[in-house]
């Protein structure tokens, strides 16, 4: 395990980490990524969310049929998107072959936490943006956790495109639904800078459309 690292170094250098070790995570690194995710907020405090870590090879390889399959469906608006704002289209390309694969390799990570909410009433309310205000701060909790202790990982929501066969595999009760699958393993490969635009360039003030003060 790498020496742990500060907050602030986490946010600067958590890339999307989609090549991952086979090599074994201990659980005790799990617990603790999973206990980061709990100290997040939630709606109403409900703290409702449900993690299920996978470990199982069959159900692994379950879920990563379903990924590859969606990934079908999602690949040609992938490659006729422009490139991420500051990305060259080579760059683009580097990352749609780590997508692909992460698409073949997802079972061969060691642990899989799938984050779930049970008696999610946004949901029920058709208000599915409030449902992630419950969930999605947690797992970025559990990603900057991850990094902190040297671990790779992504936040994936490709699976919703039949989420039903991931409920099936994972034996979900009806009130409950996922929201992501979080990989988590050593990286293959080294953590980085990510790239993004300067502040004022997607920042308001007061207004849409009026600059943020110098």
């Amino acid at each position: 395990m790498a020496d742990e690292i500060g907050l602030f170094e986490a946010i600067d250098n958590m890339r999307a980490m989609r090549r991952l070790k086979p090599d074994p995570v201990a659980d005790e690194l799990i617990r603790k990524i999973i206990d980061a995710g709990l100290r997040a907020p939630t709606g109403g405090d409900a703290q409702n969310w449900r993690f299920i870590v996978v470990k199982d090879p069959e159900i692994k390889k379950k879920i990563q049929v379903v990924y590859k399959r969606a990934f079908e469906v999602v690949i040609a608006r992938y490659r006729s998107n422009p490139p991420p704002p500051g990305k060259t289209e080579a760059q683009k390309q580097r990352m749609l072959k780590a997508v692909e694969y992460l698409t073949d390799h997802f079972h061969e990570a060691p642990v899989m936490i799938v984050c779930c909410l049970v008696n999610d009433t946004a949901s029920a309310m058709g208000l599915a943006k409030m449902s992630g205000a419950s969930i999605y701060p947690s797992a970025q909790n559990m990603l900057l956790a991850a990094r902190a202790l040297g671990l790779g990982s992504v936040l994936t929501t490709r699976h919703l495109v039949y989420e039903k066969d991931v409920k099936e595999a994972l034996g979900l009760p009806e009130n409950a639904e996922t929201f992501a699958i979080l990989p988590i393993g050593w990286p293959i490969g080294k953590f980085g800078v990510v790239s993004r635009e300067p502040v004022e360039k997607v920042t308001f003030f007061n207004k849409w459309g009026q600059p943020l003060p110098s």
